[in-house]
């Protein structure tokens, strides 16, 4: 127990935080992606949008004219002025910006085929890719500035009020508001629940207070299927302490009537009853009405092993007759309450853009999933070399800030297109002939080729989506592990997958194909899966088993 020096040798990874920015915004998906972007707008003064008043026909068809690129060089001069400690940065950064103006069209896409993939131009110098009109490259808006400045008057008389100064501004808005697209499906309201849309009819329909009463008992036992969660028996016992002489029959009569509501079938205790309660509404002349209730209400575990044979000899049916009764009971809903949806649509925003051209495959960013930034030369401008008051720190720091900023947004990009460029590549059997010429891949493969590490691909590939010819797909789709052949090549699980799919929907439905003869049939193409393995495949693609695929 005594103070001691000792000297110690480690070694330790220390991430800085431009790094650890880099690697943060690596990961966010394109909805996280916005968001931070216009958190960082919002905090920091340094950063803004570039509006562009021209709607150009293609972001790669842009080339930078002579006059963007010396107004986008004076903004260059005008921040390497702000301070010593932040010129090296921001001279890369010019470097990069200058000639990614000339080389975009060339850099911003993958060419499949060419000599050059791989290469530096491609993938590695930061020099040849990006987006000058994205990362830096503006006008300023001076002149908007100005007439703003002469439109509004300096001085306001005391008894003016707003609507008579700025009625002008106001009614220009509203015009504009008028003319765009409008997106509704982000103004609509709240989706109602499915007990908010029971008690809505509840309330719109004419019933005793004693009544009412157990139909919001009933309602609030019912599930988001539909189907109550406990039964009437139940909620019987429940209420009998709340009503003198309550009777059975009574509470069944306002569960019959519950189950009028739309959904139809609501409030039913098991499947047997919402199904009965759907077929009461067809017409009575329905061709096999008599022969499907009498399915739905006794035979109803028979036809669910779909023993199809034991069914014919109980109704008494003919296949034929058979067959029409079950496509009658195949047409209801078994989860009435599934029809009231409670959740708001998920849209998914491609990164990427694939596309063959001229007999070539070609990547593209998607150049709406963020806003184009750039630094305001305005404040840059503030920053002083050699002072160090406190609001000249404030536009120091933000501007480093904001520099470092807009090269994570770089980094994210280049990477981005990095591994979609090697994907397409790698799977161009896919992109031609579908899901059965995948080829395998795993993250190992991919950061060979780009030199990062696994963990890095594996952050680019999640919740990023690439949109081809086959579909949209997420880049994590197109990796997948491996399974020998006879000839002694590889063949990917995904391809097997779509090869049993493409087996199962070409079989016969009287006789399903098992998982042991799809084992056979994918063996007599040189393909050796275990049956089990088959099962695993079929189950991840939500096929039922061979015996309950089989229909009459």
């Amino acid at each position: 127990m005594k103070q001691s020096l000792q000297l110690k040798l480690g070694q330790q990874l220390t991430m800085t935080p431009q790094l650890q920015q880099a690697i943060r915004l690596l990961q966010l998906s394109t909805l996280d992606l916005q968001q931070e972007i216009q958190e960082a707008l919002e905090s920091n003064p340094m950063l803004e949008v570039e509006e562009s008043f021209d709607s150009p026909s293609s972001t790669n068809d842009y080339e930078g004219s002579e006059l963007d690129k010396a107004d986008y060089t004076r903004q260059l001069e005008i921040a390497a002025e702000a301070g010593t400690d932040h010129g090296t940065d921001f001279t890369a950064s010019e470097n990069f910006s200058s000639s990614s103006a000339d080389n975009y069209s060339e850099t911003n896409s993958y060419t499949e085929g060419g000599e050059s993939f791989g290469e530096g131009e491609n993938f590695g110098e930061s020099e040849s890719f990006g987006d000058s009109d994205v990362y830096g490259e503006g006008d300023g808006f001076s002149a908007d500035a100005g007439e703003w400045s002469d439109s509004i008057p300096s001085d306001l008389p005391v008894d003016t009020s707003w609507d008579d100064v700025y009625q002008s501004s106001s009614s220009s808005s509203s015009s504009n508001y008028d003319n765009e697209d409008n997106d509704f499906e982000s103004r609509r309201a709240a989706t109602d629940s499915l007990y908010d849309h029971l008690m809505w009819q509840l309330n719109l329909t004419p019933m005793s207070d004693r009544d009412r009463v157990l139909a919001m008992a009933i309602i609030d036992a019912v599930e988001p299927s539909g189907m109550l969660s406990i039964t009437i028996e139940e909620i019987f016992e429940g209420m009998r302490s709340d009503f003198e002489e309550l009777e059975l029959d009574e509470v069944e009569a306002v569960q019959h009537r519950l189950q009028q509501f739309d959904p139809c079938g609501v409030c039913s205790q098991n499947l047997s009853e919402c199904l009965l309660v759907q077929l009461q509404q067809f017409d009575p002349k329905t061709p096999f009405l008599d022969s499907a209730k009498l399915i739905a209400k006794q035979y109803l575990p028979v036809l669910g092993s779909r023993d199809y044979r034991q069914l014919m000899r109980r109704t008494k049916l003919k296949e034929a007759e058979l067959s029409q009764a079950v496509a009658l009971i195949q047409s209801l809903n078994p989860r009435p309450g599934d029809m009231i949806a409670n959740g708001d649509t998920e849209y998914v925003v491609p990164d990427v853009f694939v596309e063959k051209r001229d007999g070539r495959w070609i990547v593209e960013l998607n150049p709406d999933i963020a806003p184009r930034l750039r630094i305001n030369s305005d404040y840059a401008s503030m920053v002083k070399r050699a002072d160090s008051s406190t609001d000249n720190t404030f536009l120091k720091d933000n501007l480093q800030e904001a520099r470092w900023f807009l090269k994570s947004l770089q980094s994210r990009n280049e990477t981005l297109l990095k591994v979609a460029s090697c994907i397409v590549e790698k799977q161009r059997g896919f992109l031609d002939y579908g899901p059965e010429a995948m080829k395998p891949l795993v993250l190992h493969d991919i950061a060979e080729i780009v030199e990062m590490h696994e963990s890095t691909i594996s952050r680019v590939t999640t919740q990023k989506y690439m949109h081809t010819p086959q579909g949209i797909f997420e880049l994590k789709y197109f990796f997948s592990s491996h399974v020998s052949t006879d000839s002694g090549g590889e063949c990917s699980s995904t391809a097997i997958r779509a090869i049993i799919k493409k087996l199962v929907s070409a079989e016969n439905p009287k006789k399903p194909l098992s998982d042991s003869k799809i084992t056979d049939l994918l063996a007599e193409q040189g393909i050796q899966v275990a049956r089990r393995t088959i099962a695993k495949y079929r189950e991840s693609l939500n096929i039922p088993p061979s015996n309950e695929r089989k229909t009459i």
